[in-house]
């Protein structure tokens, strides 16, 4: 045998409605995702599908009704778009750059790679009078 406790409809309404201000206003608890559903609804409130639907359909069809007035876009998913492409727009500004960073980075080693070949010519010539040593490096001495 089971004890019932009884149950405060008071309550439970209060909770459905700050659970639907709450994601309609893009500042969910406990959703996930912030999506204007029903199911994300029961879940930011907190109460039992069989308890929303046997007392409080009312509230459930003003909630779906207030979202389908919101164009189902909620706050929070707006600024996670804005944000997003945002974020598109810096991500194609630094992958150009890259490109070009890229490009010049190629050229350079192209260079290096000619002038090593060069000197190397050079040498094997006998065109080595020609080519100016640069003086050897200095080793750093040990300070004490």
């Amino acid at each position: 045998m089971t004890i019932r406790h009884p149950r405060d409809h008071d309550a439970e309404r209060a909770a459905l409605r700050t659970a639907a201000d709450r994601l309609l206003g893009g500042t969910p608890l406990r959703s996930e995702s912030g999506r204007l559903t029903v199911t994300e609804l029961l879940r930011e409130s907190g109460l039992r599908r069989d308890v929303v639907y046997g007392d409080h359909k009312d509230l459930v069809e003003e909630f779906q009704a207030r979202a389908r007035a919101q164009d189902h876009t909620p706050t929070l998913a707006r600024s996670l778009a804005d944000d997003n492409a945002q974020l598109k727009q810096k991500l194609a500004e630094i992958a150009s750059a890259l490109a070009k960073e890229r490009e010049v980075t190629a050229a350079l080693r192209r260079l290096i790679a000619e002038l090593d070949l060069e000197l190397h010519a050079a040498r094997e010539d006998g065109r080595s009078s020609r080519v100016t040593n640069l003086p050897a490096r200095r080793r750093p001495t040990p300070r004490g």
